[in-house]
């Protein structure tokens, strides 16, 4: 005979029904897992309620309802406001709120002085990925490897889960880290797209020769590994500093003739140009890595 039990699903609550919080719910309901939600605006934790999921009328007692709490908030304020009169003991806290790495160190003692293990989590993934196993979207988790470890499989359901270690700002140390560079990446890309809009050139003709170009050039970001490993900024250095300097008043020149502003490029240019007056023209561009770790000093 052929066994056809059920597994069961672990239960959790999710604190949070706004976009995120939404796609997350969907998911984990459709995976199986039953689900108590609470928003502060009822209503969008309503629309839920039609997918399966237990509505609670408030933060706390959605959190009496399940062991494994989700919060996925506007803010750290919001998630201190919502668990402020809820009982942590015994409770796995796992908080998908943006946030910044003190955040989420302190959120995890005031976790932990309440009775709670703690989880923080950098979500690395937009609404629409969610749920898609093949949308390459995940979550940095940081803090108790214990709660991360028996939770691994139900956390996996939306999107996927990566360790980034038991410091519990490390999560969100690597999401605005990686944001960090994405923000860095589209402001060249807005640039590269304001020189050409005056001209005769399609944009849509331009895209692929950017994404092929930016392509080809991101390996570079292992040999800026390699190098602040190792300490010698002058090792394999294609283009050094001083010529990427002199380089730069040809961008500054057509960017003034195409009557486009620089501001997105000179914060760049100007931590360049200071590295060079310190003597390190013969480095590519990792040295300002010790600029900005100094304050930009």
């Amino acid at each position: 005979m052929t066994d056809n039990a059920v597994v069961p699903r672990t239960p959790l609550t999710l604190l949070g029904a706004g976009a995120m919080g939404t796609a997350l719910a969907r998911a984990w309901l459709a995976a199986g897992h039953p689900v108590t939600v609470w928003n502060r605006t009822p209503a969008r934790a309503r629309a839920l309620a039609a997918e399966g999921a237990t509505v609670a009328a408030s933060a706390a007692e959605a959190v009496a309802a399940n062991r494994l709490v989700v919060a996925c908030l506007l803010d750290d304020a919001s998630v201190g406001a919502a668990l402020e009169g809820a009982d942590l003991a015994g409770r796995d806290l796992v908080n998908l709120t943006t946030g910044t790495p003190a955040q989420g160190r302190t959120r995890a003692a005031w976790a932990r002085a309440r009775g709670a293990r703690f989880l923080d989590g950098g979500i690395m993934a937009v609404p629409p990925m969610v749920g898609q196993p093949e949308s390459g979207g995940y979550v940095f988790y940081s803090g108790s490897y214990e709660l991360f470890e028996e939770h691994r499989e139900t956390l996996a359901v939306p999107v996927g889960t990566r360790w980034a270690g038991a410091d519990p700002g490390f999560a969100a140390l690597y999401d605005v880290a990686l944001l960090s560079a994405m923000s860095g990446m589209f402001a060249g890309i807005t640039h590269a797209f304001a020189l050409i809009r005056p001209e005769d050139i399609a944009p849509k003709d331009f895209a692929p020769l950017l994404v092929d170009w930016l392509t080809a050039m991101a390996p570079a970001v292992h040999q800026t590994a390699d190098q602040l490993e190792s300490g010698d900024y002058t090792s394999n250095v294609v283009s050094n500093l001083a010529m990427q300097v002199a380089g730069n008043t040809t961008l500054l020149r057509t960017a003034e003739e195409q009557l486009v502003s620089p501001e997105l490029l000179t914060p760049y240019m100007a931590l360049m140009e200071r590295r060079l007056a310190q003597g390190h023209g013969d480095e590519d561009g990792t040295g300002i890595v010790e600029l900005l770790a100094q304050g930009g000093v």
